[in-house]
């Protein structure tokens, strides 16, 4: 079994309940890998027999630090309609009855409609004229890809936040909605493009909007996807960062934005 498909893993313990148990590969910080948190939380829901169509989006609010060992994913429907179906998820750990992160997700069955991207991709170096990127060898998650930095550095000199970047899986694994949603979360924090040191940082909140159906993401395969990044603003002590993740053929896969909490 793949590392990550091992890391969202999940045990039905009925009405809902699910069991998972974190990864020491994807490790962060002070914690579980905060894209893989997002996928575990969806897993949950893709994996439900209730489940109807694809999920449209997702949004995870980080509340605490999950510790390592097991937890519990309660998911459930909370509408469903002819095309839509509406989602809440709470992820717990021990004896406290308070999540430590919660979704809450949009599935839909797509149609057949008039289609327009006005989105463009940045035309770069391809995977292969470009390096593998660990600017932090000490944290675990960042080795479980293949990510290769085209523009921008982390913790040097750069005019702005943008960055472009190839990612996959290492080792190479299809693409599919869990892992996209993990890669969503994949690039560097913005403030590490615009400060020379290192600051305490943490995602409150992550968005992710999907643009393709099941059969169309299956034909991604073990390709890398390009993954362009930035932010915003940094104000006050949080600062936002959004994000595109592009396909084969300049398919726009998904978009994100997200928060973060970040301290002097």
């Amino acid at each position: 079994m793949h590392p990550f498909d091992q890391a969202i893993a999940l045990e039905p313990l009925g009405d809902g309940i699910v069991r998972g148990h974190t990864s020491e590969r994807y490790w962060n910080f002070v914690g579980p890998y905060g894209g893989v948190t997002a996928a575990v939380l969806l897993n949950a829901m893709l994996s439900s027999p209730e489940r109807l169509g694809d999920p449209l989006t997702l949004t995870v609010n980080f509340a605490a630090p999950i510790h390592a060992g097991a937890f519990t994913v309660a998911a459930r429907p909370l509408r469903s309609t002819r095309t839509t179906q509406h989602w809440a998820a709470q992820l717990t750990q021990g004896n406290d009855p308070q999540p430590l992160a919660s979704a809450v997700s949009v599935f839909a069955v797509r149609r057949s409609t008039w289609n327009l991207t006005e989105a463009i991709p940045p035309d770069i170096a391809g995977l292969e004229d470009s390096e593998q990127y660990l600017p932090f060898p000490k944290l675990r998650w960042p080795a479980m890809y293949d990510m290769r930095y085209v523009r921008g550095r982390v913790l040097a000199e750069n005019a702005d936040s943008l960055t472009y970047s190839w990612i996959r899986d290492a080792p190479p694994r299809a693409l599919d909605y869990a892992s996209l949603t993990s890669i969503c979360d994949a690039f560097f924090p913005r403030i590490f493009l615009r400060r020379l040191h290192l600051v305490p940082i943490g995602t409150v909140s992550l968005n992710v909007y999907f643009h393709v159906d099941a059969p169309t993401l299956a034909q991604q395969g073990l390709e890398a996807v390009l993954a362009v990044a930035r932010a915003n603003v940094f104000i006050q002590g949080y600062f936002d960062q959004e994000g595109e993740v592009w396909g084969r053929d300049q398919r726009l896969l998904a978009t994100t934005h997200q928060v973060v909490w970040y301290k002097e």
